[in-house]
Order: structure tokens, then C-alpha cells, then sequence
């Protein structure tokens, strides 16, 4: 998944973003809501984590004009107003979920995770094809019963993967997905991340290559 959070506090920003990536997703940071209008016209969010209060362009007015021009986009709203009239207003204006500050991180992460899986179309609990399991709540891989570890950017890639069910999925939209806006489009980044990864799948292969397309499992 792609996650954009919208915070003016750099430190906790920072901290959730890096929390976040350690959860092998794709994030993006901004600290005030008219940059975060600007990054979703631009990339394809899956979560937006959104502090009400950020500057320049007010955190209801983004809620707002994401519930408008894009209903695939969750918004987690984050806020140091708890009361229930702050948590209907901000429900009303558009958000998914609401977690008032402070909070535990383990709880903005499941949060987040149950987000994304309604961004899109819903997903097993556990993603299985070609012999391969993947569970992306224990962070597992098996393929035919073996343990498969991998690293973050394979275990995002191999998400995107499954979640096609044997279609393919274009090197684009894999750099989408599986990095950040700091991912240069011209690296070989995904080439060398699925090559790792056909390599820890081991054989017979399953990740191929549909030339001009992207790369798909069998």
C-alpha cells in the first residue's frame, strides 16, 4: 500500500512514517494540508493519515475534498480532540476512521491496515497462489509449506503480485506501490527486486515476465 500522512509535528511525522515503512509500506510525509492536496492530485494513495489541525489548507477542508474527488482513498483523521462531537464532525465530513491523540502506534497500524483493505477490492485474510501463502498481518511467506523470508520491498511486491490473481502488474504501478516519491522511476529497483525474489521462490518459477506488460504469477 501507498500512505500519505499529513502532520505538522515533524517528530511525529517522522516516527510515523518510519513505523509505517517498517510495516513494508509505501509513505510519503507532508506537514501541512495544502501540500497534501498537491501530492494526491499527483499519486495514487491507498491511506491518508490526517492530523485535522494541519496549516495552510485546514484538515476538514482536505477530508473533505478527498471524500469528493476520489472515494478509493481512506482517511484515518487524527486529532487531539476527543469528545463524541469531534469525532461525528470529523466523520461526517468524510473521514473512515478516527483515533484521537495520544496513541499507540500498534493501534494506527492496524488501524491503517484495516483501511487498506477496503481501498480496494477486499482480499482473502491470506493471499495464496501457485503454491505460495502469504499473510500480511503475520508477515509470513511459505511456498509449498517452506518459510520464504523476505525483505520489506520483496514482501510489498509480492502483495501487489497476489492481489492481481494471475494478472499482470506493470513495473509502474509496483514502484507505486512498494516505494516512496523519492523512488527515481528510472533506477532498476523493481527489476532487481523481483529478480531477488524469484530467486528466494525458488523453483519451478513462478513470477514471469509479460513482456511490455509487467510481471505477473503463474
Amino acid at each position: 500500500m501507498r500512505i500519505l500522512v499529513v502532520e505538522d509535528e515533524p517528530l511525529l511525522a517522522d516516527a510515523v512514517a518510519q513505523g509505517l515503512r517498517h510495516e513494508a509500506y509505501a509513505v510519503d510525509v507532508v506537514y501541512d494540508g495544502g501540500s497534501a492536496l498537491e501530492r494526491i492530485d499527483v499519486n495514487d494513495y491507498d491511506v491518508v493519515v490526517l492530523d485535522r489541525d494541519v496549516p495552510v489548507v485546514h484538515g476538514d477542508k482536505v477530508c473533505q475534498v478527498l471524500a469528493e474527488r476520489n472515494a478509493d482513498i481512506r482517511v484515518l483523521m487524527l486529532t487531539a480532540a476527543a469528545g463524541i462531537d469531534d469525532r461525528v464532525t470529523g466523520l461526517s465530513l468524510g473521514a473512515d476512521d478516527y483515533l484521537p491523540k495520544p496513541f499507540a502506534f500498534r493501534e494506527l497500524s492496524a488501524r491503517v491496515a484495516a483501511l487498506g483493505r477496503r481501498a480496494r477490492p477486499a482480499a482473502p485474510p491470506v493471499l495464496r497462489r501457485a503454491g505460495i501463502s502469504l499473510d500480511p498481518y503475520r508477515r509470513e511467506v511459505h511456498r509449498d509449506g517452506r518459510y520464504v523470508p523476505l525483505s520489506r520491498k520483496e514482501f510489498a511486491v509480492l502483495t501487489e503480485l497476489l492481489r492481481a490473481d494471475g494478472t499482470a502488474v506493470s513495473a509502474e504501478t509496483l514502484l507505486e506501490k512498494a516505494w516512496d516519491e523519492n523512488a527515481d522511476p528510472f533506477t532498476h529497483a523493481v527489476r532487481m527486486t523481483i529478480l531477488k525474489l524469484r530467486r528466494k521462490l525458488g523453483d519451478p518459477p513462478v513470477v514471469l515476465t509479460e513482456p511490455g506488460v509487467g510481471y505477473r504469477i503463474r
